[in-house]
């Protein structure tokens, strides 16, 4: 790597970036900038050694701070035409649809205990699935599912808690008792939740008095505890369990009802706002164009909300029409 590019990207902490223009003379005269910048460093070391000590101890953080933003290059989809992966060589894979809320959760769990290296991202195309996936992979044929020590496991919510219990990182969960106990009882809500807001994004008619007091439930747990913007406060795998589909949910509500989620509501409005500071999150966003756009494509008469079967991109539904003919929309 070019160490002076990697300078300019990174500043050293006894080097401050400079705010002036970057020069434009001479090798000369950068090599005396240099020669002045090592004094006034030996300087400082002699003056204040602790400074530096703390300083350089803090230049990892400083360092992961200032990249953890970069955007990871995933892979593309694989299709019927594509061969499998070496499956059970050793590599742990988690097989996602990039547009899948419940592949979703375990992809941010993946990214946010910092498991890019580790954990390999392996895309299915679920309108033109590998029939490989179901007979080699995971016969449940869905997404998402994780292939760790020469095993296969799936369901959302069970591999975010694996993740989080067999591998390092960050902890998913407080320890607090009581902030448990309101986890377990916030996770087995989130069926109910998005059956509740299905209904008025797939109803002829406004939004239901169910969704809204939905979204008023979800408004009173965010102010739950106050030592932070998320369901316990800081950041764990409830909001994981409930993004992607908040996500969604502002979108189709907006986009199709015109119904702002938010209003009224400063908790979930502060909510949407934190998570999208956290890279771990951001970085498995969707644009919101296409998530709408689709959704829009497949609304019809009456539908069944279905995700991530392997047979079309999410959202999509089944419908029935007006003759009771079950179809696909």
């Amino acid at each position: 790597m070019n160490s002076l590019a990697f300078t300019r990207c990174c500043p050293s902490p006894l080097t401050p970036a400079s705010t002036s223009a970057p020069s434009t003379t001479g090798a000369p005269s950068a090599r005396i900038k240099i020669r002045r910048s090592r004094r006034a460093a030996h300087r400082i070391a002699a003056k204040e050694p602790s400074r530096i000590v703390a300083m350089a101890a803090a230049a990892p953080a400083r360092f992961l701070s200032l990249c953890s933003s970069v955007k990871e290059v995933l892979p593309s989809p694989l299709t019927s035409a594509s061969e499998p992966p070496p499956i059970f060589d050793g590599t742990t894979r988690l097989y996602v649809a990039y547009h899948c809320p419940y592949a979703q959760r375990a992809w941010i769990a993946r990214n946010y205990k910092g498991l890019q290296d580790k954990v390999k991202i392996v895309a299915i195309d679920l309108a033109d699935r590998p029939a490989w996936y179901k007979e080699k992979v995971y016969p449940e044929n869905k997404v998402p599912s994780l292939e760790h020590n020469n095993q296969v496991k799936g369901e959302s919510l069970d591999l975010v808690k694996y993740l989080d219990s067999n591998f390092e990182g960050p902890s998913l969960l407080p320890d607090d008792p009581a902030k448990k106990q309101f986890a377990e009882e916030l996770l087995d809500y989130t069926d109910a939740f998005n059956k509740a807001i299905y209904s008025s994004i797939v109803s002829k008619e406004d939004v239901s008095e169910e969704t809204v007091a939905a979204l008023d439930k979800i408004e009173e747990a965010l102010g739950k505890f106050n030592d932070g913007p998320f369901f316990l406060g800081q950041f764990s795998l409830v909001d994981i369990a409930y993004v992607p589909f908040i996500e969604r949910f502002q979108i189709f509500l907006s986009g199709i009802k015109n119904y702002d989620i938010t209003k009224g509501r400063p908790n979930l409005q502060k909510f949407i706002e934190e998570v999208n500071k956290i890279d771990a999150y951001t970085q498995t966003k969707q644009d919101p164009q296409f998530l709408l756009a689709h959704t829009k494509k497949r609304l019809g008469v009456r539908y069944l909300p279905i995700f991530c079967t392997g047979l079309l991109h999410p959202p999509f539904f089944y419908s029935f029409d007006r003759h009771s003919k079950f179809q696909i929309a």
